[in-house]
């Protein structure tokens, strides 16, 4: 027992932590303690993605707002030491971060270091964990890629090429600099939103906030019993619009309570919570909760992030941010996100096509459940939640009996009908994935680097859509996003409760608030989309301009 004690104390310095992670170690910060995370990678029901973008991080508020305190708990038996004084953030390497491996050389000056702090008493920590990240080159980053802003005319692209990076990086800076004006970035501020948010999650514990109102969920079942039987009545009576009607509305209502499952707010038991989400998500309206965990994980963690948040990346179909003309790679699905032909097409008209486009956004997440059934590399492969991906097939095969067999096959007689009821069905969902892109399309995706809390980047990111409290049903708990991602586990109806105490945490740490009215928020949507797309239409005029420039430039000579 001596030797592992002595071992979770060992005090590693950020030479030594940096030299792990180059080793290709995952390694991240909770609190004072160093864990590493290897062996938890396959494990993870909420797949490995989230993980790896915390390894060099304190990571203390993301595994506090997302796990459980089981959770927490079982977290410890992979902790290796801990450091001394307050950690700065690496950039993770998933985002880019490159890590310098540890030499003779270093080890002999972590040694030095280790004992002129043992001779100081420990009252000051080491230089090493001073960041030299400053707040000037903060303002500078890199503009969809790692490359410095001085490196640029060494990579010798083409004129087009090259004034295409130059827009989407000044658009960047112009953003960064937005945000910055409104913002904090230096430490103090930082380290005073993390405390103050600490605090403000142990109030709603102590209000009882985190506690599931299983009253509510009584109300919801009239509600689902209701459309579900309207959906059967019209069906027999062959009234097959409104049935479809009828039944996209409870799969609409329904995906909310997916939604409270997968963050375990429910019963706040993982496998209750787990076979709800699955038996409502895979069974019922045959999508998969298990992508949508990996997915929306990782969407909590670097929100709005055009690199890495999947939740943003709809290429070709919409960009919400000039960064997307630089083709940028995603993290998540490990491609490149090309500004090519179609993208181009699509893009230039996105704030007429958005509503459109979304009434077609269910069809799209029976193929993003598939790949991710069918592809046991994503899906836990060990640990409590290995059957899970079993029973989510089961489902996809029972959903496909009764709705695409017993219902659309059997129940109605003509093509023409089979096809205005699976098109009304479908389409009547689209008022969800406006909801979804509501609170984080309009809002800023700016990147303002390692120093920034997880408080205020969830706020940052994020917004509310004020709505009447008896239609809070309709909304789901997604009109309170701002909450929500502050508190992912806090019961969706509890959020209203939340909001005031929320509201005022803001107040006192000096950064905005945002909320809107539904009609305004999507406005703010539409006039984000419409920016973008006019940006894109410049820039095509410039480099066509460019271009013509340098062919008749050769012609001359």
């Amino acid at each position: 027992m001596a030797p592992a004690m002595s071992r979770k104390n060992r005090v590693w310095s950020r030479r030594e932590i940096e030299g792990l992670i180059a080793d290709g170690q995952k390694i991240i910060i909770l609190g004072d303690q160093i864990l590493k995370v290897d062996a938890w990678l396959p494990y993870h029901p909420g797949g490995d993605k989230s993980i790896l973008h915390m390894v060099g991080r304190d990571a203390t508020d993301e595994v506090t707002a997302l796990h459980s305190k089981e959770a927490q708990t079982h977290m410890q038996k992979y902790i290796i030491g801990r450091v001394h004084g307050r950690w700065e953030n690496f950039l993770p390497p998933i985002q880019g971060g490159v890590f310098r491996t540890l030499t003779s050389r270093d080890i002999d000056d972590e040694v030095l270091s280790a004992e002129d702090l043992t001779s100081s008493g420990g009252s000051t920590p080491p230089s090493v964990f001073d960041n030299d990240e400053t707040r000037d080159e903060v303002r500078l980053r890199r503009a969809g890629n790692d490359t410095p802003i001085s490196r640029v005319s060494s990579l010798s692209p083409s004129e087009p090429e090259l004034g295409q990076f130059r827009s989407a990086e000044a658009s960047t800076a112009h953003a960064i600099s937005s945000d910055l004006s409104k913002y904090p970035l230096d430490k103090r501020s930082q380290a005073k939103i993390a405390k103050k948010y600490r605090q403000l999650d142990e109030k709603l514990q102590c209000e009882g906030l985190y506690d599931c109102p299983y009253g509510s969920y009584a109300v919801e079942f009239v509600r689902y019993s209701v459309l579900f039987t309207l959906f059967l009545t019209c069906l027999h009576h062959s009234y097959f619009a409104l049935s479809g009607f009828f039944l996209g509305l409870l799969w609409h209502l329904l995906a909310f309570t997916v939604h409270d499952a997968g963050h375990l707010s429910i019963t706040h038991e993982f496998h209750t919570d787990s076979c709800i989400g699955i038996f409502v998500a895979d069974f019922l309206g045959g999508l998969s909760v298990g992508w949508w965990k990996r997915n929306h994980n990782v969407h909590h963690i670097v929100t709005n992030s055009p690199e890495h948040d999947p939740d943003i990346q709809h290429m070709p179909f919409f960009a919400i941010s000039s960064r997307f003309f630089t083709s940028l790679r995603s993290s998540y699905y490990d491609r490149d996100m090309n500004l090519d032909a179609a993208a181009r097409f699509f893009i230039k008209y996105q704030h007429y096509l958005y509503y459109p486009i979304l009434l077609f956004g269910r069809f799209n997440l029976y193929r993003l459940a598939w790949s991710y059934l069918l592809d046991p590399a994503q899906a836990p492969r060990k640990g409590a939640a290995w059957w899970h991906r079993y029973l989510e097939m089961a489902g996809q095969v029972f959903f496909w009996y009764w709705y695409g067999y017993r219902t659309l096959y059997l129940s109605i007689p003509t093509w023409s009908s089979r096809i205005v009821f699976l098109l009304i069905s479908h389409m009547v969902t689209a008022s969800l994935h406006v909801q979804l892109t509501l609170s984080h399309f309009a809002m800023s995706s700016a990147d303002l680097g390692t120093h920034e809390s997880f408080a205020q980047k969830m706020v940052r990111t994020t917004m509310d859509v004020d709505c009447p409290p008896w239609l809070d049903f309709v909304h789901g708990g997604l009109n309170f996003q701002v909450v929500h991602h502050l508190f992912p586990r806090l019961p969706r109806h509890n959020l209203r409760w939340a909001q005031p105490y929320v509201k005022e945490f803001c107040h006192d740490v000096g950064i905005p608030y945002v909320v809107f009215g539904f009609t305004r928020g999507n406005k703010e949507v539409i006039s984000r989309l419409g920016e973008v797309a006019e940006q894109l239409r410049v820039l095509e005029e410039c480099r066509k301009v460019a271009a013509k420039d340098l062919v008749e430039g050769r012609h001359s000579h």
